[in-house]
């Protein structure tokens, strides 16, 4: 299978460590979507990555369904709970991440427009959604060492909490995210020390 996504998306990184820590084989496209003359959008309608290319030309997209595709095509290292009430859990603290992450891009993009375009009143509101949802993130883990407490590795909301803090340190240093929530500083600094975050660092 092919991996299309460029080498900062935070969706697309998460990814790329759910692939490795299965032990997955696969290709990795590294695309541009935001170029005029980029062919994400023959893969995607949305135009946006990360995609998945299965073997059969199959497209898949949105980095939720593909980790959730993912976990059942190999038996390594599941990292979405089979439980319902759990996998709940696992799950809407992956969407609380990318939902933290959906706020950081908005800001990003929103600020490389040119100054008397910009709205700083939707720069605010996405601020204070970022800045909630890290609130949130912090509360649900808590004192423990992995947001699931009754495991002894990591889950995909360890995985997606993960590359979200990954992002904010690449595109907005200026956040102090770790004097605010240690804990989180803690999981992330866990987290670096496994090869599928070491070797999917982004890179602008």
């Amino acid at each position: 299978m092919k991996l299309i996504t460029s080498l900062t998306s935070p969706y697309g990184r998460k990814v790329r460590v759910v692939l490795l820590e299965k032990k997955i084989p696969f290709q990795l496209q590294v695309e541009n979507p935001w170029l005029p003359d980029s062919p994400v959008p023959s893969f995607n309608p949305l135009g946006k990555v990360p995609v998945l290319l299965l073997e059969d030309g199959e497209a898949v997209f949105d980095s939720r369904v593909i980790v959730e595709y993912l976990d059942h095509v190999s038996p390594v290292a599941h990292l979405i709970p089979s439980e319902p009430k759990i996998r709940m859990m696992v799950r809407g603290v992956e969407a609380l991440a990318d939902g933290v992450t959906d706020a950081a891009v908005a800001v990003y993009l929103e600020r490389k427009r040119e100054a008397d375009k910009q709205s700083g009143d939707w720069m605010t509101l996405q601020e204070k959604t970022l800045f909630r949802g890290l609130e949130a993130l912090s509360e649900a883990l808590g004192e423990k060492t992995w947001f699931l407490d009754n495991t002894t590795s990591m889950s995909l909301a360890d995985v997606a909490c993960g590359c979200t803090l990954g992002y904010l340190d690449l595109r907005f240093p200026e956040i102090e995210w770790r004097t605010a929530h240690p804990n989180l500083a803690k999981l992330f600094d866990k987290l670096m020390t496994r090869t599928s975050f070491q070797e999917t660092v982004p890179v602008v």
